[in-house]
């Protein structure tokens, strides 16, 4: 009755943890960098770089939740 599937190891789990931290990670260093360029290039980095930073973090969010969606479907067996 409690057969054990593939797909419930708990170093997948912890793998895909971890790449999501490094996959926002990236995307909100990315926004803060692309931020203070805008910065240096129109002025007013300060907000530049606090824009920059929130659309990383939305950006990062939105592909956490994609991949999140495709390792679902994928251990549902879709």
């Amino acid at each position: 009755m409690n057969e054990k599937r593939n797909d419930d190891n708990p170093w997948k789990a912890a793998a895909l943890m971890g790449g999501l931290g490094i996959d926002v990670g990236i995307c909100i260093f990315l926004g803060y960098w692309l931020g203070s360029l805008a910065g240096e290039r129109f002025g007013d980095p300060k907000s530049w770089m606090l824009s920059g930073l929130l659309v990383g973090l939305a950006v990062g969010i939105l592909s956490a939740i994609l991949i999140v969606r495709k390792v679902m479907r994928k251990t549902d067996g879709r």
